[in-house]
């Protein structure tokens, strides 16, 4: 300890530490520069952790600029031809794209659907969303109660950890390999897709759903206790009905997540989009590849669209977004220009 101008005692500092006075503020100041230290000891740690994880991830994938470099004139050349990703055609004498090309192919594959002998025929971008669809229907029943069973505020620990453990099961495992695990149950085909994407919903959604039960407010359950209500009534009228917006929320985004699974699936037998694009991939018609991407970019863009409304519509305290379906595809420019010029500005 040293003395200060006035002959008080002041803490001597070592190697940036000062030593601890006698006063509670002087002790708190230097506990908050101990723990300020630290917090950066452990970021410049993580941050060097994080390069060299990445260093050798990259080591693993053989990542290799000047690969890329030299195949770059093929994928050029790939992108603007005849039987490539966007075939030439012309426009008031300007070079364009050939979408006729796109539309002849998705009519004659009946990607999108046809009417035979009076009958509407659904084709591969139906099949997709009804792959997603249907999983995640079947699976929202299981997702509910494994969410609801796996709370603590509904079992009690250590017994809700068998409904955690079943649930961290079924998302450890991809939706490709539940799919490939099925095979032997429905062949391969979009029945066995949409089965793989209900089981991959049941973990995924319940897991959204125990979350969301955890942060729930006391004083409502207290409330429906204090009436003398049953165990199933405090967990219905106490607990899911203060988390039914937040659970149609999460189920829209669910549906979301399960269009892009479901192509995914396709690409190894599931049907529909995925599939279609997957032949073409196999016989290089680059043209009828690039016409399923459009159909995928429709479908997936439509759908995230329709979740986000919904999930506007579901928030209380914001009636800004609560826009229309055609309204807010309008409104698509004039955001994308807005939030260019706020930035910058």
């Amino acid at each position: 300890m040293s003395t200060d101008s006035n002959g008080g005692w002041r803490p001597t500092e070592y190697f940036g530490f000062a030593e601890i006075g006698d006063s509670p503020a002087e002790r708190k100041l230097q506990d908050m520069k101990r723990r300020k230290t630290k917090r950066r000891l452990w970021t410049l740690a993580g941050v060097i952790g994080g390069g060299i994880l990445f260093y050798f991830s990259l080591l693993l994938i053989e990542f290799d600029l000047l690969m890329l470099y030299e195949q770059l004139p093929f994928f050029i050349d790939a992108l603007y031809g005849q039987n490539d990703y966007f075939p030439p055609a012309e426009l008031f004498g300007l070079p364009f794209i050939d979408f006729g090309q796109y539309w002849s192919f998705m009519m004659e594959e009946n990607l999108i659907l046809t009417i035979e002998n009076g009958q509407i025929v659904w084709g591969a971008m139906f099949v997709t969303l009804g792959v997603a669809f249907a999983g995640s229907v079947l699976g929202l029943p299981a997702a509910l109660f494994f969410g609801v069973m796996a709370s603590e505020r509904v079992v009690p620990y250590p017994f809700n950890f068998v409904f955690r453990a079943t649930m961290s099961l079924i998302r450890a495992i991809p939706g490709l390999v539940w799919f490939l695990i099925l095979i032997p149950l429905g062949g391969v085909g979009a029945f066995t897709a949409a089965l793989a994407i209900m089981i991959d919903t049941t973990g995924y959604a319940g897991r959204l759903f125990t979350d969301e039960l955890e942060e729930i407010e006391d004083g409502p359950i207290e409330g429906i206790r204090s009436t003398g209500a049953s165990r199933s009534q405090v967990v219905s009228f106490g607990m899911l009905s203060q988390v039914f917006r937040q659970f149609i929320a999460w189920i829209a985004f669910d549906l979301e997540h399960n269009v892009r699974a479901a192509i995914g699936l396709g690409l190894i037998g599931g049907g529909g989009l995925g599939l279609e694009l997957y032949i073409q991939r196999q016989t290089f018609h680059y043209t009828e590849m690039m016409a399923c991407i459009i159909l995928i970019f429709l479908l997936a863009g439509s759908v995230e669209l329709v979740s986000q409304r919904v999930r506007s519509y579901l928030r209380e305290d914001d009636d800004t977004e609560k826009t229309g379906f055609l309204e807010a595809i309008a409104n698509v420019p004039r955001k994308i220009v807005g939030s260019t010029m706020g930035r910058r500005s």
